[in-house]
């Protein structure tokens, strides 16, 4: 089969030793279609952020970059704007033809924690190539807010596919006619585009902007932390907002999109010349998100946004970004949204899972 691992081949996949973790892998960890991937006993404070490189392990690498070890067994705070590298509990042996991307959970993007996986002999991040036999490490570098961290816990997840797993356009376009995935008519280059939303249909709330002195998040908190203590909200009246450079924003996609059960998709940069901001720290998109089937009625993207250079006006429909959509080598056994806790089904315009809104 070519295409997204599902569910069930990750179950195949773990009962064949091709993934394996000490403690073993838990039930909970295997979604549609990624497995989540758990934080190890130690971390590592480095200079930098490094690749492992070709013919280099990463454990090589951290006897260069390292300054300093941190138990994590009682909980260790990894403090923001520092760069760690952390053990991850998983290792794979991926079979020939099988590859692996990983990326950050949402409520990790959501947290401007920049988390990327990397491997020996690496030459990118969140890139496993075909037949890797190794261990994977993820890179944790918190950019808004310092948080309290210990073993076990889920920042990243990794997905497997076999063969060439992406649509073309002349697909998407063919899939969109077959089944909607966006509300109005869709934008496809590269992918199918999607825009934000500065124009809510009511209020003039179009997002949030994390503060730049806040208190510790314990990421096993949740529903703990007024938001107001760590976000300013953003409002427009004009349908437009001005970024400003090194800012972090959650704001949100103008088009409620949807995932089919036998696609997923990841979200990518529009193109680097529509503006200098980043808009996808989070990138997976589950089958079944946003789906009648799941319960959805087409859910809107939550956009990660961190402005780089310099101020940059942004304006209600301008596309920020594309969803590559990509064929399941077959239906996943259970779908996000239906009958597994799934955070941010329906979702509008959110905060991560550790705020509340009142109080």
């Amino acid at each position: 089969m070519t295409g997204v691992l599902a569910a069930q081949r990750i179950r195949s996949m773990i009962a064949a030793g091709e993934i394996a973790a000490t403690p073993a892998v838990l039930p909970e960890q295997v979604q549609p279609a990624s497995l989540d991937l758990r934080l190890g006993t130690v971390a590592y404070r480095v200079r930098a952020s490094f690749l492992a490189g070709a013919g280099r392990s990463v454990a090589e690498r951290l006897a260069e970059f390292e300054m300093h070890r941190m138990d994590l067994t009682a909980g260790a705070v990894l403090e923001k704007g520092c760069v760690y590298v952390i053990p991850l509990m998983e290792r794979v042996s991926l079979p020939a033809g099988v590859s692996a991307v990983a990326n950050a959970k949402s409520s990790t993007g959501r947290l401007d924690l920049l988390t990327r996986t990397i491997a020996d002999g690496g030459t990118e991040f969140d890139r496993i190539r075909d037949g890797y036999d190794g261990p994977l490490y993820a890179e944790v570098c918190p950019r808004s807010f310092s948080v309290l961290v210990r073993p076990g816990m889920r920042l990243n997840q990794i997905r497997f596919r076999s063969g060439q797993a992406t649509l073309s356009d002349a697909d998407l376009a063919a899939l969109h006619a077959r089944e909607p995935l966006v509300d109005g008519d869709p934008v496809i280059s590269g992918g199918l585009g999607f825009s934000v939303d500065l124009r809510p249909a009511s209020g003039d709330l179009v997002g949030y902007r994390a503060k730049p002195h806040t208190g510790l998040i314990d990421l096993d908190r949740i529903g703990h932390y007024p938001a107001a203590d760590y976000w300013e909200e953003i409002r427009a009246s004009d349908g437009r907002i001005i970024l400003d450079p090194g800012a972090f924003y959650i704001l949100v996609s103008r088009e409620a999109v949807t995932i089919p059960p036998d696609h997923a998709a990841e979200m990518a940069p529009y193109l680097a010349m529509v503006g200098e901001f980043r808009v996808h720290y989070a990138g997976f998109f589950d089958p079944g998100f946003g789906h009648s089937t799941a319960g959805g009625a087409g859910s809107r993207g939550v956009l990660e946004v961190r402005c780089h250079e310099a101020p940059f006006v942004l304006e209600h429909g301008q596309i920020v970004g594309r969803l590559v959509y990509e064929r399941m080598d077959e239906r996943p056994d259970r779908l996000y949204g239906a009958g597994i806790a799934s955070n941010y089904q329906g979702q509008g315009l959110k905060l991560a899972k550790h705020f509340r809104m009142n109080g």
